[in-house]
C-alpha cells in the first residue's frame, strides 16, 4: 500500500514512521463497502480441466484496472488469494457426490477516500465488469460476487450440470 519514509536528517537514511507520526487522513472516513469476487481456476466441469495459476487472474485484473484508469475512470483495487471451494450434491441414485475446486478470491473495499463519491450501483457495475473479465479469461461459466452484505451470481447461460452447480451456492 506504500511506505512513506520521513527524513531523519540530511546525513542518514530515512527513518521509518513512529507511532506519533500517524494521523487520520482527511476525507478518508466513511462507510465500509467491502467486496469479493470468487472465480474458479479450473476450466469447465471436468476434474481434468485446465487449472490456471492465480497469476493469470492477477494479470487479468491488472489489465482491467490499467484500461479503466487510462480512460480516466475509477477502478477497484484489492487482494487475490487462492483457495479451494468444497461442496456436495445429491445424485439421482440417492447417493451424495462431493468435490473441491481451486478458486481465486479478489477481495477489497471501495475505500471512501478514493471511491466515496461513487454510488453502490457504480461499484456493483465495476464488480460485474471485472468479474466478467476474470470469468472469460479463466473459462468460467459462473462467477460469485459479494458487496455490502449482498451476493449474486453471474452466469454465462451454459449451465451443463444444474443440480451440481445449484449445490455450490456462494463460496
Amino acid at each position: 500500500m506504500g511506505a512513506k519514509r520521513l527524513p531523519n536528517d540530511e546525513n542518514s537514511a530515512a527513518a521509518p514512521p513512529r507511532r506519533e507520526d500517524y494521523r487520520v487522513v482527511a476525507g478518508s472516513m466513511g462507510p465500509r463497502r467491502d467486496f469479493r469476487i470468487t472465480v474458479g481456476l479450473r476450466e469447465g466441469w471436468d476434474p481434468e480441466g485446465r487449472v490456471f495459476d492465480i497469476s493469470e487472474a492477477v494479470r487479468t485484473a491488472r489489465a482491467w484496472m490499467r484500461r479503466r484508469v487510462g480512460a480516466g475512470l475509477p477502478a477497484l483495487s484489492g487482494m487475490f488469494a487462492r483457495a479451494e471451494v468444497t461442496y456436495a450434491w445429491p445424485r439421482p441414485d440417492g447417493s451424495v457426490g462431493s468435490d473441491r475446486e481451486p478458486v481465486a478470491i479478489f477481495a477489497g473495499e471501495a475505500v471512501h477516500a478514493y471511491l466515496g463519491h461513487l454510488s453502490d450501483s457504480d461499484i456493483e457495475a465495476m464488480l460485474n465488469e471485472l468479474a466478467v473479465e476474470l470469468g472469460a479469461a479463466l473459462g468460467q461459466e459462473r462467477l460469485y460476487v459479494a458487496f455490502c452484505g449482498r451476493t449474486w451470481i453471474l452466469d454465462a447461460g451454459r449451465d451443463e450440470e444444474p443440480t451440481r452447480s445449484a449445490a455450490l451456492g456462494s463460496p
